[in-house]
C-alpha cells in the first residue's frame, strides 16, 4: 500500500490560501490552540479528549453554525448545519494519546482506527445514503490524518466485493457479527490490497507550540495553513468569499444605491431599475447625471438618439447609465491600480490616490482620467496636480480617452459636489467608526464606502491587519455581469462551468493543433509534453490559436481561455522569457476560475519588485496573457456595455501581473486590447463567409497582410496620435472593404444583372415590332421591372433598416481568421453561453433572422439554436464549439431542426445534461453543455446524466464525468426525434417499450395548455388563505379549486404545494 501525503498548505484549495486571514481571527485561533496544548493529559480517557476537541473547534469556527457531537458508534461528527437532523459532513474517529495500538501511524495505516474509520464511512455512505460527506479524520489530538471522502469513495465505496461483504455483515449472514470480526477479516483484508496509493493531510499540533507562544509577529504566518485547514470552508467545502460563484451582497447592494438603481424580482427573474420617485437621491451618480443633462439639454445633441429609447425619460436615465458605468468601471479598476501598488510598496498607504484628502471633488477626479493616467509623466502640466499624483503611473489604456458620448454630453466633472446622498440602510460605513451620518457628499461616500473594502488580498501568505472584506476582480466580475444584465435579467455563469467548458474544449483545440502542424497523432496534453522539442516553434503555434465568444457579456469566457491557457502552456512546459529560457520551478493552475501560481515549496508566488527572479515570473505572465489577450482571445456582444465592461475585465487581467520597468519607476503601460472585442449583433450580416475578396482589396488599394499589420501596431501603439492614426486607417479599410463588397454581393449582381436585361428590352429596336412582338417584350419587361423593383426593395431594406446598422460583418471585423488571399479560415474554437430568447418573442428582427437563411430557424424555436449554427460556420474544419443552452432543444418540437442539424452536420463528441439541477442561481431553466466539432458525424457521442449526487462545490465536473459518462450514438430517425441520455440497459428498455407501446402522439386524445390567470398574484393563494376566505363565507369554498403547477409534476407523480385557485370564470 503506497500513500501520497501533504501538509495542511499543500492541501488546500490554493485560491482560499490566497485569502487573507484577519488580524482578529487568528488571534482567537492562537488563544484557543494555546488552551488546547495547554490541557492534553496523556493520562486521561479518550472521551476527555474528544471534548477537548470540540470545545476548540467550537470555539474558533463550529458554534452556532455546525452542530458537533457523536453520532451513533462515531466518536465526533461535524454535521453540515446547525443541528443532528443536517446531514454529517466530516467523521473524526479519537484515540487517546497512549494508544498507540490501535492508533495508525506514518508507516502503518492498517491499524484499527482505519479499520474502524472505514466502517463508520460505509456505514454513512451505504446505509444512510449520504452524499455528502466531505473528510474522515483520525486523531490521537497530536497526530491528525485526514482523508478526503472522495478518495475513500473510489477506494472503498467503488469496491464491489468490499461493499457486498459489507452488506452481508450489515444483514447478519455472516459466520462474525462482532464489529471486531469486520476489522479483521473485512476490512483489513480490503485495506491490504489496495493497489492506489491513499493520500491524506498530516499534521502534529505539537509542532506549532512554539510558534504559538512567541512574540513575534511575523511567525504568525505560519499559522496561516492550519487556521484555514481546520476551518468549515476546507473540512466541509463550502464557498468562500472570492469564490467567483459567490456575490457579495452587501457591497452590490451599496454600490446600486450609490450608482441611483436598485434591485427587483419579477417572476423568477432579477432585474435592475431606477429607483422610484421618492426614494431617489439627487446625490446619487445616475440621478446627479440626469439633472445635468437634462438642464443642459444635452440630448438634442446626440446623433441616432432613439437608440437609447422612446421616451425623454428613458433616453435620460439610458445615456446617465452608460455615462455612470463608465465612470465606475474607470473608478473601480483604479481601485485595483491603488491596491495593487500599495501592495508592491510593502503596504505603503503613502502610495494611496483614491483617498477623499486627495480627490476634493469630482473636477478632480476627471483630472486625474485625463490629465494623470492618459499621460506619460513627462507630458503632464506642472502643478499641483502632478504632485499630488506622482505615484500614479500611466497606463495607455483607452478606459482613459474619453468616450464618444462624453464628448457629446457631459464629462463626470460636470456633476454636483454639493448634492447629498443618503446612506443605504445595510452599509458598511455604519460599522466604521461608529459612523453617525444619514447623508454624505456623494463623491466622499463613493471613495469611503471603495476603502472599506479590501482589494488586494489575493496572492501572499499574510495576516490582514485591517478588518476588511475582500472584493477581488473575479467577484467585480461577477458584479459587472449583474449590472451590465440590467435591461434582460442577467444570469451570471458559475465558475465550475466556464472552467471546465475552456479546459475541455481548449485542451481539444490545442491538440489538434498541434497535430495538424506537425503531423502528429497526440491525443493527450502528456503526449504533446513529449513530444514538443523546440520551445520557439510550439509557442508559435499555440499562440495561432484563435478562440471566440460570440456573446461575450462580461467576458467570463474569456478571462476563463486566458487563464487556461496559460496553465496549459505551463503544463506543456513551453512558458519561457525574453532570452528563451524556460520557467522551471514553478506550478501554475486554475482553481475557482482563478490563475494560481506556487512554487516548489507550495507557496503563492508574491511579485517583489526589481528582485531579478520575481521580476522574471512577473514579466512572464504579463507578457504571456498580453500576448493571448492580443492574439487569441476575440469576441462580439451586441450591448455596447459589455463590450466595454470585457475590455475593463481584460485589463484587469494584465493589472494584476503588470510591473514596474528595471531600473525606473514606471510600470509596464497597458496594450490597446480593446480592438478585439467588437460591438454588433452576431448573427445578422450582410456579406456571406465565402464572398470573394479579392476584386474588393485591389479595389481598396489594401492587403489583408497590411489590415493585419495596422491591427498589430494599434496593439502596440503607445501614444495617443498614433492610435488615432492607426484606427483611422483600419476603419478605412473596413469601410472600403464594406462599400466594395457591397457593389459585388451576390445581391447586388442580381440586380445588376436585371437592371441589364430591363435597360436591353427599354432599348430602342433597329426594325419595327409586330403588335404579337411588343405583347411578348412588354410582358417581358414587366416582369423584369418587377425583379428590378423587387431587388432593389431589398437593398434599400437593408441599407435603411436600423437592425442591420448593427450588423456583424466577420471576416472584415476579424481579419485574424482570413488567410492572405482574403479567404475566411476560421475560428479554432467557439465557447459561450449564448442567450435564451423564444424568437416569436423578439418582434420584426424574427423576420430578419428567418431571410438569413438559417436551416435551424424555427418562429416557435429559440435563438441559441442559430448561434450553434453560425458557430458551425464560423469554425475552421475540425475544430470545436462548446456551449451551454436551454436543453430543450433535444425533446422540443422546435428542436427537431435543431437536432437534423447536429446529426447531420457537425460531428458531437459531448453533451452533458443538467435536468433537474440548478446551474444558475436566479434561473429556473434546464441547461445542457453541448461541443461539437466541425466534421462528419462519427457517432461516437461521450454523453452524461448529471444526478442530484452532483454537487458543484465538491466535485469537479471532470472528474463526474469521468466516473458517469457513457458513449452515445445520435443519428438517424429517433435521435432526430429527441436526443435522450441512456445506457445500455436503459436503451434495450426503450426500444421494447417502443415495439410494444403506443407513443403518447399516436393516443387519441388532446392536450391542452394549463390556465393562464393573467396575474397569479391575485388568483392562487395559499392553504392558510383559502380557509379564511371559506369561514368568512362558505360560498368561497364552491369556487376555489386545488391547482398543480409545472414544477409540481414529478416524473411519477405530483407533489401538492397547498396553492388554491380562485375560480371567476365559467
Amino acid at each position: 500500500m503506497q500513500t501520497i501525503i501533504k501538509t495542511p498548505k499543500q492541501a488546500l484549495n490554493p485560491a482560499f490560501f490566497k485569502q487573507k486571514p484577519d488580524r482578529e481571527e487568528i488571534e482567537l485561533f492562537k488563544k484557543e490552540f494555546i488552551s488546547l496544548l495547554d490541557k492534553i493529559n496523556d493520562s486521561e480517557s479518550e472521551e476527555f479528549h474528544k471534548n477537548l476537541i470540540t470545545d476548540f473547534l467550537n470555539s474558533v469556527y463550529y458554534k452556532n453554525n455546525h452542530y458537533i457531537n457523536t453520532k451513533g458508534y462515531n466518536d465526533l461528527v461535524i454535521h453540515n448545519g446547525k443541528d443532528a437532523k443536517s446531514p454529517v459532513g466530516v467523521l473524526i474517529e479519537v484515540k487517546k494519546p497512549t494508544n498507540k495500538g490501535e492508533m495508525i501511524s506514518k508507516n502503518n495505516l492498517n491499524a484499527k482506527s482505519f479499520q474502524e474509520l472505514v466502517l463508520y464511512y460505509l456505514r454513512e455512505r451505504k446505509t444512510a445514503k449520504n452524499f455528502e460527506l466531505r473528510y474522515l479524520v483520525i486523531t490521537n489530538i497530536n497526530e491528525w490524518f485526514v482523508f478526503d471522502a472522495q478518495d475513500f469513495e473510489k477506494l472503498f465505496y467503488q469496491d464491489k466485493a468490499l461493499l457486498k461483504k459489507f452488506e452481508q455483515f450489515q444483514d447478519g449472514t455472516l459466520s462474525g457479527t462482532s464489529t471486531d470480526f469486520f476489522y479483521k477479516e473485512i476490512a483489513a483484508p480490503a485495506i491490504d490490497k489496495l493497489q492506489t496509493e491513499i493520500p491524506y493531510t498530516y499534521f502534529d499540533i505539537r509542532d506549532y507550540n512554539k510558534i504559538l507562544r512567541n512574540a513575534d509577529r511575523e511567525d504568525d504566518k505560519k499559522l496561516i495553513a492550519l487556521y484555514k485547514f481546520l476551518s468549515p470552508i476546507h473540512l466541509l467545502k463550502l464557498p468562500f468569499a472570492n469564490d467567483y460563484n459567490q456575490l457579495n451582497k452587501e457591497f452590490y447592494g451599496e454600490l446600486l444605491h450609490i450608482l441611483g438603481l436598485e434591485e427587483i424580482k419579477e417572476g423568477t427573474q432579477k432585474f435592475i431599475v431606477r429607483k422610484p420617485k421618492g426614494k431617489r437621491d439627487n446625490g446619487s451618480i445616475i440621478e446627479n447625471a440626469i439633472n445635468e443633462l437634462d438642464s443642459m439639454d444635452k440630448l438634442s445633441r446626440l446623433p441616432n438618439i432613439s437608440q437609447y429609447g422612446n421616451t425623454n425619460e428613458e433616453r435620460l436615465f439610458n445615456v446617465a447609465l452608460d455615462l455612470s458605468i463608465t465612470w465606475i468601471n474607470r473608478v473601480l479598476f483604479l481601485k485595483l491600480l491603488e491596491s495593487q501598488i500599495i501592495k508592491y510598496h510593502s503596504n505603503d498607504k503613502g502610495y494611496s490616490f483614491l483617498t477623499i484628502d486627495k480627490i476634493e471633488g469630482y473636477d478632480d477626479l476627471n483630472s486625474l482620467f485625463f490629465q494623470i493616467l492618459a499621460r506619460k509623466e513627462e507630458e503632464r502640466r506642472e502643478g499641483y496636480l502632478k504632485e499630488k499624483f506622482a505615484h500614479v503611473p500611466y497606463l495607455n489604456s483607452s478606459l482613459f480617452e474619453q468616450t464618444e458620448l462624453e464628448a457629446y454630453t457631459i464629462a463626470i466633472s460636470n456633476l454636483r459636489d454639493k448634492a447629498r446622498i443618503s446612506i443605504y440602510s445595510k452599509s458598511v460605513l455604519k460599522g466604521k467608526n461608529n459612523t453617525k451620518e444619514i447623508e454624505l457628499n456623494p463623491l466622499e461616500y463613493l471613495l469611503r464606502f471603495l476603502d472599506a473594502y479590501d482589494f488586494s488580498s489575493e496572492g501572499s501568505e499574510d495576516i490582514q491587519e485591517e478588518n476588511k472584506p475582500l472584493i477581488s476582480a473575479s467577484v467585480l466580475g461577477l458584479i459587472f455581469e449583474k449590472i451590465n444584465g440590467y435591461k434582460d435579467g442577467s444570469f451570471f455563469t458559475p465558475s465550475f462551468i466556464t472552467m471546465f467548458m475552456c479546459r475541455d474544449t481548449i485542451t481539444r483545440t490545442v491538440i489538434q493543433k498541434f497535430n495538424e502542424a506537425k503531423g502528429w497523432e497526440c491525443t493527450t496534453i502528456n503526449d504533446l509534453y513529449n513530444k514538443i522539442s523546440d520551445l520557439s516553434e510550439a509557442n508559435q503555434i499555440f499562440n495561432s490559436i484563435k478562440i471566440c465568444d460570440m456573446a461575450v457579456g462580461s467576458g467570463h469566457y474569456l478571462v476563463s481561455s486566458l487563464n487556461e491557457m496559460i496553465a496549459l502552456k505551463s503544463e506543456l512546459g513551453i512558458l519561457i522569457d525574453k532570452n528563451g529560457k524556460r520557467l522551471r520551478d514553478y506550478k501554475i493552475t486554475v482553481e475557482n476560475d482563478e490563475l494560481i501560481i506556487s512554487d516548489n515549496e507550495f507557496g503563492i508566488f508574491k511579485y517583489i519588485p526589481y528582485n531579478h527572479e520575481s521580476q522574471r515570473v512577473q514579466e512572464i505572465l504579463f507578457h504571456e496573457k498580453q500576448t493571448i489577450i492580443e492574439k487569441c482571445l476575440f469576441g462580439v456582444d451586441i450591448n455596447p456595455n459589455s463590450v466595454k465592461i470585457c475590455q475593463l475585465r481584460l485589463w484587469i487581467e494584465l493589472l494584476k501581473h503588470t510591473y514596474y520597468k528595471v531600473g525606473t519607476n514606471e510600470l509596464e503601460t497597458l496594450p490597446n486590447i480593446d480592438i478585439n472585442i467588437k460591438c454588433g449583433n452576431s448573427l445578422v450580416h450582410r456579406f456571406s463567409l465565402d464572398e470573394d475578396l479579392k476584386p474588393a482589396l485591389r479595389a481598396i488599394g489594401y492587403t489583408v497582410a497590411e489590415y493585419k499589420e495596422a491591427i498589430a501596431k494599434y496593439h502596440d501603439a503607445h501614444d495617443k496620435a498614433e492610435k488615432h492614426e492607426l484606427n483611422r486607417l483600419i476603419t478605412k479599410i473596413k469601410s472600403g472593404l464594406k462599400t466594395e463588397i457591397g457593389r459585388n454581393d451576390k445581391t447586388s449582381r442580381t440586380l445588376l444583372k436585371w437592371q441589364k436585361e430591363l435597360s436591353d428590352l427599354t432599348a430602342p429596336n433597329l426594325f419595327e415590332l409586330n403588335s404579337k412582338e411588343k405583347k411578348v417584350i412588354q410582358k417581358k419587361t414587366n416582369e423584369t421591372q418587377k425583379m428590378v423593383d423587387k431587388y432593389k426593395s431589398i437593398i434599400n431594406e437593408i441599407k435603411n433598416n436600423k437592425i442591420y446598422q448593427n450588423a456583424l460583418e466577420w471576416r472584415l471585423e476579424f481579419p485574424e481568421v482570413l488567410d492572405d488571399e482574403g479567404n475566411y479560415i476560421g475560428f479554432d474554437a467557439i465557447i459561450g453561453n449564448p442567450p435564451y430568447i423564444q424568437l416569436q418573442s423578439m418582434g420584426e428582427i424574427t423576420d430578419v433572422y428567418k431571410q438569413m437563411g438559417y436551416e435551424t430557424f424555427e418562429r416557435t424555436g429559440d435563438i441559441y439554436c442559430l448561434f450553434y449554427e453560425l458557430g458551425n460556420d464560423l469554425l475552421r474544419p475540425n475544430h470545436f464549439l462548446s456551449f451551454i443552452t436551454s436543453n430543450k432543444w433535444m425533446r422540443a418540437g422546435y428542436g427537431q431542426s435543431m437536432r437534423q442539424y447536429f446529426v447531420e452536420q457537425t460531428n458531437p463528441i459531448l453533451l452533458i445534461d443538467f435536468t433537474g439541477i440548478k446551474v444558475f442561481d436566479e434561473a429556473t431553466v434546464d441547461v445542457n453543455i453541448m461541443t461539437f466539432q466541425k466534421g462528419a458525424n462519427l457517432h461516437k457521442t461521450e454523453t452524461c446524466q448529471i444526478k442530484k449526487d452532483f454537487s458543484s462545490g465538491i466535485t469537479k465536473l471532470s472528474d463526474y464525468l469521468m466516473q458517469n459518462a457513457i458513449s452515445s450514438s445520435f443519428g438517424g430517425e429517433n435521435s432526430i426525434a429527441s436526443f435522450v441520455i441512456l445506457s445500455e440497459i436503459e436503451r434495450c428498455i426503450k426500444d421494447k417499450i417502443e415495439r410494444v407501446g403506443i407513443p403518447l402522439k399516436d393516443w387519441d386524445i388532446n392536450i391542452y395548455r394549463g390556465i393562464l390567470t393573467g396575474y397569479n398574484e391575485a388568483f392562487i393563494i395559499d392553504g392558510k388563505t383559502k380557509d379564511e376566505l371559506i369561514e368568512k363565507s362558505p360560498k368561497n369554498a364552491e369556487i376555489i379549486r386545488p391547482i398543480l403547477r409545472g414544477r409540481d409534476i414529478k416524473r411519477y407523480g405530483y407533489e401538492f404545494a397547498d396553492l388554491w385557485l380562485i375560480c371567476t370564470f365559467p
